[in-house]
């Protein structure tokens, strides 16, 4: 599976952006889409998931009713949609792939795309 991450900038606090995670090559019905982050001096943490089918979310408390993760199954594309970012959003965020559903919320997950950088100014 290869990901593309897209989509960040740099966006006042109180503003929104859409990060767009494009896959391609061998996919799975078992798989999961998860988008992490990671600050500066930070772990890597799971921000949000989705299962291949669309029909299983996960979200993190820090960012549930303030995140959304979709997908269209035409362009095989896993948005994020993010509303109300606030500073200690600022963070890389990357989009990985869990080919079998076995990570949880776990850093285990099978592939992952290069990270796009989200900053959010107070």
């Amino acid at each position: 599976v290869q990901l593309q991450a897209s989509g960040g900038g740099l966006v006042q606090a109180g503003g929104s952006l859409r990060l767009s995670c494009a896959a391609s090559g061998r996919t799975a019905n078992s798989m999961v889409i998860g988008w992490f982050r990671q600050a500066p001096g930070k772990e890597r943490e799971l921000v949000a998931a989705i299962s291949w089918s669309g029909s299983s979310f996960y979200y993190a408390h820090s960012v549930k009713d303030r995140f959304t993760i979709f997908r269209d199954n035409a362009k095989n594309t896993v948005y994020l949609q993010m509303i109300g970012l606030k500073y200690e959003d600022t963070a890389v965020y990357y989009c990985a792939a869990d080919l079998y559903n076995k990570a949880g919320t776990t850093h285990e997950y099978d592939y992952w795309g290069q990270g796009t950088q989200v900053t959010v100014s107070s």
